[in-house]
């Protein structure tokens, strides 16, 4: 007995990644883990390729290095969680919630955050190329050197958002709010601008 209450602890403590099942969920590409609770869950470095993980709570979730390519994570909770190197490249991540959350150096290339919220979001160094961003919620996020090329940002609320550095060749900004926003030395050619409010924008280009 005393031999089996060390294993039992050890099992215990492994991170969520190595587990087979979190709750009713199942850990794998491909996983339908609707509605699910996995607040804080430990998927760092784990393949959910191809999941569905629609309405759930990730909230405060490590998933830093995970493959969610092609996941689909619509109106996901994922406010603080930590995507730092995630790839999520074609993921449906509409209307999902990353306030706040940490996305350093993640894969978003030709994802679907429409109408996501990103405010106060940690994104420097992203890659963003050919996202769409229509009417995402973006106060104040960080995206010093992201490549947002061809990215769709139309009507997208970027107030305060720190765009230093980031690349924006062909970028739509068109209805885009970028009061106070910081573009300073973001690559521009090409990019659109109409009717963006750029009110108090450090480096946007002159209307």
């Amino acid at each position: 007995m005393r031999l089996l209450l060390p294993l039992v602890a050890a099992l215990y403590l492994l991170p969520a990644a190595a587990q087979d099942t979190i709750g009713n969920c199942r850990i794998r590409p491909g996983t339908q883990c609707l509605s699910a609770n996995l607040r804080n869950a430990n998927l760092a470095k784990t393949d959910l390729s191809r999941a569905a993980f629609t309405r759930s709570n990730l909230s405060g979730a490590q998933l830093t290095e995970a493959r969610l390519d092609r996941s689909n994570l619509q109106q996901v909770n994922l406010q603080n969680a930590n995507l730092t190197q995630a790839s999520l490249e074609r993921a449906d991540l509409r209307g999902a919630n990353l306030r706040g959350a940490a996305l350093a150096k993640a894969n978003f290339s030709a994802a679907d955050l429409k109408g996501a919220t990103l405010s106060e979001a940690d994104m420097n160094g992203a890659t963003l190329n050919g996202a769409n961003l229509w009417g995402a919620r973006m106060q104040s996020t960080k995206l010093a050197g992201a490549n947002l090329e061809r990215a769709d940002l139309r009507a997208a609320d970027l107030r305060g958002a720190n765009l230093a550095g980031a690349d924006l060749r062909g970028a739509r900004f068109e209805k885009a709010n970028l009061d106070g926003a910081n573009l300073t030395g973001a690559k521009l050619e090409k990019a659109e601008f109409r009717h963006a409010n750029i009110a108090g924008c450090i480096g946007c280009p002159k209307q």
